[in-house]
């Protein structure tokens, strides 16, 4: 698939998006699973700027003169990794862990549905080209 990817970057792009999407499934998941821990933080997977930036454009771009240069910002898609932020219980009261059960399995159940989304679109895109290659059959 990289061959067609270069023709459509929006392949590129979901892919990316499914591979973040499972990560941050990960990431709840595991917040789930220390609910119970004590001084437990909970993380979260800090993406969509990232994501958002690499694809529209982020407005001014570092130039990087030198292959030795750090790059501030994604150039491309593939480049995007996300930031794992970890959120420490303030309160002071309890066992100072911080997860809600509540809240996690909102956003477990937000990131299905988008990757459900992703993966429609996907397969949109997919069946496409499948009637484009097969001449409109």
């Amino acid at each position: 698939m990289p061959f067609i990817q270069q023709f459509d970057p929006t392949l590129a792009m979901l892919q990316k998006v499914l591979d973040l999407r499972a990560e941050n499934q990960q990431v709840i998941s595991s917040n789930i699973a220390n609910a119970d821990t004590p001084g437990y933080a909970p993380a979260t997977l800090d993406f969509e700027k990232e994501l958002h930036n690499a694809v529209f454009g982020g407005g001014l771009r570092p130039v990087v003169t030198q292959p030795d240069h750090i790059r501030i910002t994604p150039a491309d898609v593939s480049q995007v990794s996300g930031t794992i932020r970890r959120h420490p219980d303030t309160t002071g009261i309890g066992d100072e862990n911080g997860v809600s059960v509540d809240k996690e399995m909102v956003r477990l159940s937000e990131n299905q549905i988008l990757y459900e989304a992703a993966v429609t679109m996907l397969n949109k895109k997919l069946a496409m080209l499948k009637y484009v290659a097969g001449d409109g059959r």
